[in-house]
């Protein structure tokens, strides 16, 4: 998939467990960990936003697009 989740990568940023981000966002410990592995097919739009108040960030810290190579 082209688009990659780095929630992992701003956890560590901020030395935040999934835990203590789960409560701050109001998440399951399941639906953060299948967001944080990039498993999720969507997430909403208020997700993201407390993701990125709990975390101190900007979307684009969290979602990076790379676009997939054809192969011809």
């Amino acid at each position: 998939m082209p688009i990659i989740v780095n929630v992992d990568v701003m956890m560590a940023r901020r030395k935040m467990s999934l835990t203590e981000l789960a409560e701050k966002v109001d998440l399951t410990l399941a639906n953060l960990s299948i967001l944080k592995t990039g498993k999720a097919k969507a997430i909403r739009f208020n997700t993201l936003e407390a993701l990125c108040r709990a975390l101190d960030c900007q979307p684009g810290d969290l979602l990076e697009y790379i676009p997939q190579t054809e192969s011809h």
